[in-house]
């Protein structure tokens, strides 16, 4: 359902350039895919299949967490304050007022960024295999869960509008994702 931008493979080479940056930086988004999904679950308490199927996310993103924070401390690395993300704050910018407009937005973006996510971590692997094949193959583990998560987010969001209108409003935000991607600089970032 998304269509993105494809990102330059060369953006890899250049997250990879620092790795612990990159993986600290990585933390913080995984940190920050479990309170939304929370804030989702806090938001929305109504929705049962929502509040189940986002409670587990958030716990699975909380295991990731510990998982890329080994991998932090294993390449001599430390977990930095949160910089913030200008990516997720543009896509957020996005987010419609009034209901079930804001629901569905909210679902729909956080879709979003897991498709970028899941996207960028296959190329992450990609670039590491022939350095670190074990980070390499972590990451190709992450990028099935997020294009699992993209699934979920979706799925949530269907019994909320038409299926016109929900395609409708993808492919707007993915117009808006695909010009924030090609304004952004490269770094050790994984948006």
């Amino acid at each position: 359902m998304y269509t993105l931008v494809p990102t330059d493979p060369a953006w890899a080479e250049a997250a990879v350039a620092d790795l612990p940056a990159l993986l600290a930086d990585h933390l913080h988004c995984e940190r920050k895919a479990a309170q939304t999904a929370l804030m989702l679950v806090r938001t929305y308490p109504e929705r049962t299949e929502l509040v189940l199927h986002l409670s587990r996310l958030a716990h699975e993103e909380t295991s990731h967490m510990v998982e890329v924070t080994r991998r932090l401390r294993s390449v001599g690395g430390r977990a930095t304050r949160d910089p913030g993300d200008p990516y997720a704050q543009r896509l957020r910018a996005e987010v419609r007022s009034g209901e079930p407009e804001r629901q569905i937005d909210l679902l729909l973006v956080s879709g979003l960024i897991e498709a970028r996510s899941a996207e960028r971590l296959v190329l992450l692997a990609d670039a590491l295999a022939g350095r670190d094949p074990a980070l390499a193959e972590i990451y190709r583990g992450l990028a099935t869960a997020e294009t699992r998560h993209r699934d979920l987010f979706v799925s949530l969001a269907r019994p909320l509008c038409d299926p016109a209108t929900l395609e409708a409003r993808v492919r707007a935000l993915c117009e808006v994702e695909g010009a924030l991607v090609a304004s952004l600089p490269w770094g050790p970032r994984v948006h």
